[in-house]
């Protein structure tokens, strides 16, 4: 098996890219290639799709980093000591976590998504990454900017010097929001005229807001990448949870350096 990749073009030494559906093992709304071992899926499955991501990308099945997501804010730095727990020691330390960053090579970042926004940061000077789990409580606390300050004091990373990916999720026309969670955008100082449309009820642009947030840490406009990707629409090719369920597959957006 080989899993189908959406791949994106950062650097000549650095790999990333997100997953599509292609490829893998897995059954029904898993189907077919999903790794994420937090959402109801096969173990045996995710850990046969693991092998396969890892044999494509020439690395080690243990050197691909998923934390357990929770929609916080949490980032985490994956360094050459931590590589060197054990397994039991490495999830723990991944768990509650909604992105990684490292200046490792041959290691794979990662986060998982299934409408959310992955987004993928890239320092060329100091050749270090991070990969960050976007979702809308995400966004609204501003977990990109988080992480910019993170890889500032890790690897002081300069924004201006950064190229990002903002990798498949749900698009404006297709994320239908309640006034409450409009109203908590707004009250977290988003250009709502800019970020937010009326249709029948309140539709957000989480991956213009995403855009705007790292624009606003100093990453330069023409450095970002927009998938133009929409998870809802393209649910045949990518997985959806507001279409497909919670109990379905995810993307797994990750990026590797060389």
């Amino acid at each position: 098996m080989k899993p189908i990749l959406h791949e994106y073009s950062i650097a000549d030494n650095v790999f990333a890219f997100s997953s599509t559906r292609k490829g893998g093992v897995s059954e029904g709304n898993y189907g077919e290639f999903n790794i994420n071992t937090f959402c109801g899926d096969s173990l045996e499955h995710t850990a046969a799709n693991r092998q396969f991501l890892a044999d494509e990308l020439g690395i080690g099945a243990d050197d691909i980093i998923l934390p357990h997501q929770v929609h916080g804010v949490e980032c985490r730095l994956v360094s050459k000591e931590m590589q060197a727990f054990s397994t039991e020691t490495r999830i723990k330390l991944l768990n509650n976590v909604d992105a990684v960053i490292t200046d490792q090579l041959n290691i794979c970042i990662g986060v998982s998504t299934a409408d959310c926004i992955p987004v993928l940061l890239y320092d060329a000077k100091h050749h270090a990454a991070a990969a960050i789990h976007a979702g809308w409580r995400g966004t609204v606390a501003g977990i990109v900017r988080k992480c910019v300050v993170e890889m500032h004091q890790c690897f002081d990373t300069d924004p201006a010097d950064l190229k990002a990916v903002i990798g498949p999720g749900i698009s404006l026309e297709r994320f239908e929001v309640g006034q409450e969670v409009y109203d908590q955008f707004a009250q977290a100082g988003f250009d709502m005229d800019r970020i937010a449309r009326m249709y029948a009820k309140w539709h957000i642009d989480l991956p213009l807001c995403n855009q705007l947030q790292l624009q606003q840490t100093g990453i330069k406009y023409e450095n970002i990448e927009m998938s133009g990707i929409c998870t809802h629409t393209q649910s045949d090719e990518y997985f959806s949870a507001r279409k497909l369920g919670i109990n379905s597959g995810r993307i797994y957006t990750g990026i590797i350096l060389k």
